[in-house]
């Protein structure tokens, strides 16, 4: 593998770190948003909504707080196909870093729960940008013996920025938090501008998608930027020809409709993947680590610590995935994911109906972190970014990660609301639908490991 292909790969899935930290950052800062800009809100709309009690009222507003990056998510990730081929992958990533330092930069300095609201959303549209651009423009630059573990380098990254974003709350809060007092919360949220910053000045060293060349009909470009990225100087011609064929601009347009029979099948396989990633319950538990620890009795900063060690956790089983990938293929790493996700999820239900086993709720919650790291976490983006062809890939891409996305703000806005009611009954949920993944991959899903895109596109009987 060449050193280049790797550097813009690395470069091009700080995308997916800045994803993770947005996300799991505002887990450590819950209880300040509830007393402060939650409070704040509750008191002004109990006196328009006296029938509904505080209790509820607060937590549906938590759970709106936490979910309204990802109504930004869901705008992105389904708004940036277009753009982005119209623009080129790597032009929306610069506006995408930029988004995600405003955002931060935002968070840091709010002085209401509606610039804060503003703030997150602003993060959520560049989290579902990302979400779709960063996978996809690795997918269009790398060989196919290599694509899998290049492309799980985003959600590698994603994985690193959920643990960066755990320990960077634990440190601020354990070592500055005396200090710092209500600030230690704004720190938390400020230090993503310094990634998002580099991010954004990284992307210089990167070129443009050699598929979005050749689709501009910039065949020289895309040659050069092919042979940098290690593709077969003795069949550079061959898989060029196959580019321009799979894109068949003589008989289908960049602009043809997508909703049609002929892309029924990945439309399908990407609905369901997105679905089945946020059915996990996987985002309600990044998003309220350590509440779910404290409802198990621990403190706030063993809470703190506890979702130290469930971001390492899934580090690591993220990157054994992104080892194997290409070996074992995304089929076999999503059946033994799916195992694991259901024995964790039962796990940490039955802990919760007996009333809360501390240990038991960690091991189960650390079996269930590692089998998404392992399982779907590794195989998401490379799954969706595989299985369009190049003239509907963006469109494609965008499709699953807003299932994703909305699937996502589905569960993490009604998790508060269900565990207030019993733990035991959200996790249980969980496992069911993961029952339900496991029946899929076993008797849907196809494989795509060592496949040209051109390839698989012919596989899945796409003209």
């Amino acid at each position: 593998m060449k050193w280049k292909l790797l550097g813009i790969t690395i470069i091009a899935a700080l995308g997916g770190l800045l994803f993770g930290f947005d996300t799991a950052v505002i887990s450590g800062t819950t209880d300040w948003l509830k007393t402060g800009f939650v409070a704040q809100i509750t008191h002004e709309l109990q006196s328009s909504f006296p029938t509904i009690a505080e209790g509820q009222l607060s937590s549906f507003l938590l759970g709106f707080t936490v979910a309204s990056a990802l109504i930004g998510t869901i705008i992105g990730s389904l708004a940036v196909g277009r753009p982005s081929d119209a623009f080129g992958r790597r032009s929306i990533l610069f506006v995408l870093a930029a988004f995600y330092f405003i955002s931060a930069i935002g968070c840091a300095l709010a002085w209401s729960w509606w610039s804060f609201l503003i703030s997150r959303f602003l993060g959520g549209l560049a989290v579902g940008g990302a979400s779709v651009v960063s996978p996809m423009y690795i997918a269009e630059i790398s060989p196919a013996k290599y694509r899998g573990r290049l492309v799980a380098v985003t959600q590698f990254n994603v994985v690193f920025g959920i643990l960066l974003a755990y320990l960077s709350n634990y440190l601020i809060s354990s070592l500055a938090g005396a200090m710092l007092g209500e600030l230690q919360y704004r720190w938390m949220y400020g230090v993503q501008a310094l990634p998002a910053a580099a991010f954004f000045f990284l992307l210089f060293f990167t070129p443009q998608s050699p598929r979005w060349l050749i689709a501009k009909q910039r065949v020289d470009e895309a040659r050069g930027v092919l042979e940098q990225c290690g593709a077969d100087a003795d069949n550079l011609e061959d898989e060029i020809k196959d580019i321009q064929a799979s894109l068949d601009l003589t008989h289908h347009t960049m602009q043809e409709p997508f909703y049609c029979k002929k892309y029924l099948k990945p439309i399908l396989l990407a609905v369901a993947m997105g679905a089945f990633n946020q059915l996990s319950g996987i985002n309600a538990v990044l998003y309220y680590t350590p509440t779910i620890f404290k409802m198990a009795g621990a403190g706030v900063e063993s809470a703190l610590l506890q979702s130290v060690i469930i971001g390492f956790t899934m580090m690591v089983f993220t990157m054994a995935a992104l080892v194997i990938i290409d070996h074992v293929g995304r089929r076999r790493l999503m059946l033994l994911g799916s195992i694991g996700y259901i024995i964790g999820l039962c796990g940490a239900a039955y802990a919760f109906y007996t009333g809360g086993n501390g240990r038991l709720l960690l091991g189960s919650l650390l079996v269930f972190i590692a089998a998404h790291g392992f399982g779907q976490g590794a195989v998401i983006w490379v799954f969706i970014s595989e299985i369009f062809p190049n003239r509907v890939r963006a469109r494609g891409q965008a499709l699953g990660s807003f299932t994703h996305w909305g699937m996502n703000a589905v569960i993490s806005w009604t998790f508060p609301m269900i565990a207030a009611a019993a733990g035991w009954m959200a996790f249980a949920c969980y496992a069911l639908f993961m029952v339900g993944q496991l029946f899929w991959v076993i008797l849907v899903m196809p494989e795509t490991k060592g496949i040209t895109l051109e390839k698989i596109q012919q596989e899945l009987g796409i003209e």
